[in-house]
């Protein structure tokens, strides 16, 4: 007598009749909304998108303009870019130390590049990249305080520019937003 083996093929099921699946966008939602007397929920749904839509990415309320021929420090002072803009990764040497041990990836912050002693002390303090995201702060090269420690920050083509040009010539500093 030989002992049956269990067949590897599961026995077959059945499956249930279902109806189709229907999936809606959300402008159905909204039509559907107005069609059951919710008008009051959706109107304040699409004039607060609408708002959002044209307020966009501008000038925070309390910044300060630019001189009207200064068109990198205009692209610099922007804190939101927009979607098409894209960041890359700028590496920035802060004058103190002490202050880049306070910062932490995520953090956003302000970029202020003021002349250093060679170039005398007649220019002000300018701010070069505002809004900045932290993207990593490596770790100390052993140069010492004098030379200021690195910080990682994600920006704009334009603003990555501009904090180049600006650390050459001035020190660097931060400000958390």
């Amino acid at each position: 007598m030989t002992p049956t083996l269990p067949s590897p093929v599961p026995a077959p099921c059945v499956v249930p009749p279902f109806e189709p699946l229907r999936v809606h966008g959300p402008r159905l939602r909204l039509r559907r909304a107005l069609r059951r007397g919710r008008w009051a929920p959706a109107t304040v749904l699409a004039l607060v998108a609408a708002a959002l839509a044209v307020a966009g990415g501008g000038p925070p309320p309390g910044a300060a303009a630019a001189p009207p021929g200064d068109r990198a420090a205009a692209g610099a002072a922007r804190v939101r870019p927009s979607v098409a803009v894209r960041l890359v990764s700028a590496p920035v040497r802060i004058a103190d130390a002490a202050t880049v041990r306070l910062l932490r990836p995520g953090d956003r912050v302000d970029v202020i590049a003021a002349p250093g002693p060679p170039l005398g002390g007649d220019g002000a303090a300018r701010v070069v990249a505002a809004g900045a995201r932290v993207a990593e702060i490596p770790r100390p090269d052993g140069t010492g305080a004098d030379h200021g420690a690195l910080v990682v920050l994600s920006v704009p083509r334009a603003t990555a520019t501009v904090l180049a040009g600006a650390g050459v010539t001035s020190q660097l500093a931060v400000a958390l937003c």
